[in-house]
């Protein structure tokens, strides 16, 4: 049976207070602008040697039996992942913060387990642009500060609109279209479950542009300009995620 990522996120509150704080206790160890805490001597440190090593990856997923799985890991700290210091590969950066992803890809002892998790951090006025997870629904819960999200399953459903402060959670079904923003002046960071080892992404406007532009075009009413600008002038200004905004955001926090 599987494990459910509610468990992954029921006890994210209580490692964030477990986590030692830095200077001021305003910031989480997590954060995109604060230095990693060293660790105590006794705790060894995540052992990343199996991340992205294409090999033994191969080899979990053809393993027989779970105990199979759990003899091609001999190393336990394999089984520990360091969200301060994660793997290469594993980090999405933008101007508006960062997420971290834990799959089977980066986190090789997930294969067979059915679940992932993503860790992100919003700065002041953070923007996680618009995107689904093709083969997941996600649980996310703020664990510091305050996001506004949305989502739209399908054609003809309502989007769905919420604040979240810290400790509350919402559920982005698989599929749909979401997105997080954080509306103050002071960062935010949230942790997401996933129902799958590799729930994938899409950025839905990188996506949707990355069309031939006739095909964009005809989408868009075939006379697309934005701010002056002609559609593959567009283009090249989408800004790569996390990105920064609301405008009004930016100004409320004296963000150029």
């Amino acid at each position: 049976m599987h494990a459910s990522p509610v468990l992954l996120v029921v006890f994210a509150p209580f490692l964030a207070r477990a986590l030692p704080q830095v200077s001021g206790g305003s910031a989480s160890p997590i954060s995109s602008n604060s230095t990693p805490t060293a660790l105590p001597s006794a705790a060894p440190p995540a052992d990343t040697s199996l991340a992205n090593d294409l090999s033994i990856i191969g080899k979990l997923i053809l393993a027989a039996k779970a105990p199979e799985r759990i003899s091609l890991i001999p190393n336990d700290a394999s089984f520990k992942f360091d969200f301060e210091n994660p793997p290469d590969n594993t980090q999405t950066k933008g101007s508006g913060g960062r997420t971290i992803r834990a799959d089977h890809e980066s986190f090789p002892p997930l294969v067979g387990t059915g679940v992932s998790m993503t860790v992100g951090s919003l700065g002041p006025c953070g923007f996680n642009t618009p995107h689904t997870h093709p083969r997941s629904s996600e649980i996310n819960i703020v664990v510091q500060g305050t996001l506004q999200t949305q989502f739209t399953l399908e054609n003809g459903a309502r989007t769905v609109h919420n604040t979240l402060r810290t400790y509350q959670m919402t559920v982005f079904p698989q599929g749909a279209l979401h997105a997080e923003f954080n509306p103050n002046c002071e960062e935010a960071i949230f942790v997401a479950g996933f129902a799958s080892e590799d729930p994938g992404v899409q950025q839905a406007a990188q996506s949707f542009f990355g069309f031939d532009s006739d095909m964009v075009q005809a989408a868009l009413g075939n006379d697309f300009t934005s701010q002056g600008k002609d559609l593959d002038k567009f283009k090249s200004l989408l800004p790569a995620n996390v990105a920064l905004g609301v405008k009004s955001c930016l100004e409320k926090c004296r963000i150029p």
